[in-house]
């Protein structure tokens, strides 16, 4: 794991925070205003884009400031902006952790510098966290499986054969990917073709479903575990002109997800709703920070979309 020094680590939050036009600002403001700072994954994902747009609504209506940390998928980088804001004293974190693990010593860390933590999204082990909000992603995935062995009855003969783009480097994808498979292991008709890395980048997902689609002509389904991998699936389906022969499933809708579900290859999409996440974390964190107490795990509903109910989503995506 690489090291990055404060100096380094300083400069490019201010960097971020300048782009994000969210910085702190000379003499940081911090004993007048309440800020708190979301340590993010990537600013690739649109799932991740909504989680900050969600939180900075919630922090603009309660006047609250937010900074944003984009660890273009480092987990070092995470743990190194924690002991950054720690040393600026903000009032609250919000993290969306990329190693579950690997980032606890910065969150107690945090907690024993009196500054709340809430997680987002991946869940933490156990630990000095104040609340944790997101779905459960094994159940959520096992829903999918569920959906998909009806799918495979009602419209693809009785028969498939499916492979997985997983994001082997994410706690909760891979949580998602077990319930997907466990739902559907011995399951008469259905054959698992493999599973490939996408790494949770949307290059590396278009070249991984790719291989898997050229390793496997015979491959009649993918099951996506997040958005970067959804959309390289899309990417490679139409690439390869398989439209007509390989249908998706996969998590969080986008354009493309939207445009996939109309012409018929993309089956269903898991929806979560990112902007109710970031929302609830700067809601929980007012609450904390104001002497209050936060509920210790907030559940944000997930939809399975589908041709029959995909016209409720679409102005999300215009």
């Amino acid at each position: 794991m690489k090291s990055i020094t404060r100096r380094t680590l300083g400069a490019a939050l201010a960097v971020t925070t300048a782009l994000a036009g969210i910085g702190l600002g000379a003499g940081s403001a911090l004993a007048k205003d309440k800020t708190y700072a979301l340590v993010q994954i990537n600013q690739q994902a649109l799932f991740f884009n909504q989680i900050n747009e969600g939180a900075q609504e919630a922090a603009d209506a309660s006047g609250d400031k937010l900074v944003i940390f984009n660890a273009n998928n480092d987990p070092s980088a995470q743990n190194s902006a924690i002991e950054t804001y720690i040393a600026q004293k903000v009032d609250g974190l919000i993290v969306v952790a990329i190693d579950v693990n690997g980032i606890m010593p910065a969150v107690e860390a945090a907690d024993a510098a009196g500054i709340p933590v809430v997680a987002i999204d991946a869940v933490l082990p156990e630990g000095p966290q104040k609340a944790q909000i997101g779905v459960d992603n094994e159940k959520a995935g096992a829903d999918m499986g569920a959906y998909f062995i009806d799918y495979v009855k009602s419209d693809m003969d009785g028969k498939a054969k499916v492979g997985i783009v997983g994001a082997l480097n994410s706690f909760i994808q891979n949580l998602r990917q077990k319930g997907f498979e466990t739902a559907i292991e011995g399951e008469s008709g259905i054959e698992v073709a493999g599973v490939v890395d996408g790494q949770n980048i949307q290059d590396n997902a278009l070249t991984a479903a790719e291989n898997l689609i050229t390793g496997n002509p015979d491959m009649t389904a993918i099951y996506a575990t997040g958005e970067p991998a959804l959309l390289g699936a899309i990417a490679a389906v139409e690439s390869q002109g398989k439209q007509d022969d390989i249908k998706i499933l996969g998590w969080d809708l986008t354009a493309q997800a939207i445009s996939g579900i109309d012409a018929g290859y993309v089956a269903a999409v898991v929806q979560q709703d990112p902007k109710g996440e970031g929302k609830a974390a700067v809601e929980a964190l007012d609450k904390l920070t104001s002497g209050g107490s936060a509920q210790k795990t907030i559940d944000i509903p997930v939809a399975i979309v589908t041709s029959k109910n995909v016209d409720a989503y679409r102005d999300l995506f215009k």
